[in-house]
Parts: C-alpha cells; sequence; structure tokens
C-alpha cells in the first residue's frame, strides 16, 4: 500500500487552544472519505495543559544523582557511545546541566518513575522539546478519547468518514513481527521494554519509527500504523528543532530562555493527512 501525506500548517498550540476546532477548521477543506488524520500527541496535552513548570520543582537526592552522574558519565560517556548518539548529543550528555537537570529528573521521577528517570530524554513520554522556559509536557492520559472525539468533530464538520491516530514522536523499534518501544503504553501489539527496549534498539540498530498510541476508525495491524505513524512523522517536521538545545540555537538564545512568543513564530504541523493511493 502507498501513502500520499500533507501537513497541514498552523499557529503553535498554547495552553487553552481549541483544539477540536483547530483540526476541524484546518481539515475540513482537505479530507476526504478513507483519509487518515496523524495528530501530535504532545501538541494536544499542550493546548489541554498538560504541562509543567520544572523551576518550581525541587529536586531531591536521587534526582541529583541521576542528573550529575548517571546523565553525565554513564550516558556521556558508556550508554552515549554504545547506542550509537551522535557526537553533538553525547557533548551534550557529557555538560548536562545539573539544576535544570535535576529539577527535569524529579519530574521524571514523580510521573514515570525510576526506570524511566533512567533514559537520556522523554522519559515516560515527558517532552522538552518545542516548550518555553522550564516546561515540560506530560503524556496523554487518555489518546483513546481524543483520538474518538476528534473523529467525531470532523464528521459533525464536514460528513466525511475518516480515521484519527495519535502518535508520539518516541521511537518504537522493530525486528520482523517484534515491536519494542521505551514508551509507557503504546497503541497494542508493541511492547513497552522501559530503557532496555531504546538500549536494544540502538545497539542493534534496530527499525526505529514514530510510536502509535490510539486510533479511531482505524483497522490496521501494528506493521501498517508503524508505517503510517513514520511518515506522518517525516512529513510533520520538528518545529524549532529536535531537541530542547536544537530550539534554543533555534532561535539564538540559551536553555530557558526561549519564550511562547519565539515559538508562536514558528509554523507548526501537528495534524497531518494520510492518504491511501490507488495503484
Amino acid at each position: 500500500m502507498k501513502y500520499s501525506t500533507k501537513a497541514l500548517k498552523t499557529k503553535y498550540w498554547t495552553p487553552n487552544t481549541d483544539y477540536l476546532k483547530t483540526i476541524t477548521n484546518s481539515a475540513k477543506n482537505e479530507v476526504q472519505d478513507s483519509d487518515i488524520l496523524v495528530i501530535s500527541e504532545k501538541a494536544v496535552s499542550i493546548a489541554l495543559g498538560r504541562i509543567i513548570d520544572e523551576s518550581n520543582v525541587k529536586p531531591r537526592y536521587v534526582a541529583k544523582i541521576l542528573a550529575s552522574f548517571w546523565m553525565r558519565k554513564i550516558w556521556g560517556y558508556i550508554l552515549g557511545p554504545i547506542c550509537h548518539l551522535e557526537k553533538q548529543s553525547i557533548e551534550r550528555l557529557r555538560e548536562y546541566p545539573l539544576p535544570e537537570g535535576s529539577a527535569h529528573k524529579q519530574v521524571a521521577l514523580e510521573y514515570a518513575g525510576l526506570t524511566q528517570a533512567l533514559r537520556h530524554g522523554s522519559e515516560g513520554g515527558i517532552d522538552v522539546s518545542n516548550l518555553p522556559y522550564a516546561y515540560a509536557c506530560l503524556p496523554l492520559n487518555n489518546p483513546e478519547e481524543i483520538a474518538r472525539t476528534v473523529r467525531e468533530a470532523i464528521w459533525k464538520e464536514t460528513g466525511k468518514k475518516v480515521a484519527v491516530l495519535i502518535v508520539d514522536t518516541d521511537k518504537t523499534y522493530s525486528f520482523r513481527n517484534l515491536h519494542i518501544t521505551p514508551r509507557p503504553n503504546p497503541m497494542k501489539g508493541i511492547k513497552c521494554l522501559g530503557l532496555f527496549a531504546y538500549l536494544l534498539g540502538r545497539i542493534l540498530k534496530l527499525r526505529p519509527r514514530s510510536t502509535p498510541l490510539a486510533s479511531a476508525g482505524l483497522n490496521l495491524t501494528i506493521e501498517q500504523a508503524l508505517r503510517i505513524a513514520a511518515i506522518a512523522n517525516k512529513a510533520r517536521g520538528y518545529g524549532a528543532g529536535k531537541t530542547a538545545w536544537d530550539v534554543a540555537n533555534h532561535f539564538g538564545v540559551r536553555l530557558m530562555e526561549v519564550t511562547w512568543q519565539m515559538l508562536e513564530k514558528v509554523k507548526h504541523s501537528p495534524i497531518v493527512i494520510v492518504r491511501k493511493v490507488n495503484q
């Protein structure tokens, strides 16, 4: 099966953005029956206000050890190289910011637990890229409901029968029919193995693709869902940058100095239409 994609550019979604209205207004003149709307989980989470200001978090001893020793030493000198991370990524890990990083690890410990906090990023689906100041975005706790709600809103607005797929950029690694991810609560058929999934996937150079979380109106195999998630992610891009460091560099500021106003100047594509192409 071949697919075409069209990324729908919108303004940056800030807290209290009416994401349903934004999605329907963006898609109503574009969608056709049987289209698949692939929606960024993080965009919806931000719109719903599922963010936390890490500057108000007081890190405890374990979080400080994770930031200073685990991130800088273990990830910077052992796990980073064996996971084939890029040189720049390894250098950033070796200089992992201690006050800010400790606060972030405290959030990871509280919301995702120790095994997820051992990851070097996206702990438990927590994301800090394309966010201002010291904000972190928490994952959705009801992606299935969101998918159904979006599908119903499109039907009411357009009369089109579309499918909806909620995805996270955190990777799923595949080997034949085995699909593993460090991301908690993926779509059924993908196994969450935490840090082990990331290490295994990176060390063995397994095929990485964005992780589908929930769907509505879809009857796909996991392989098909992963493929659609991957091509939608490629069409979407990374906004102002792939990581918090990249975003700061994009705007020429230091970490924690990115503002809402800066992000609002960048066009984002949280919605991607994926359409089957007749052969």
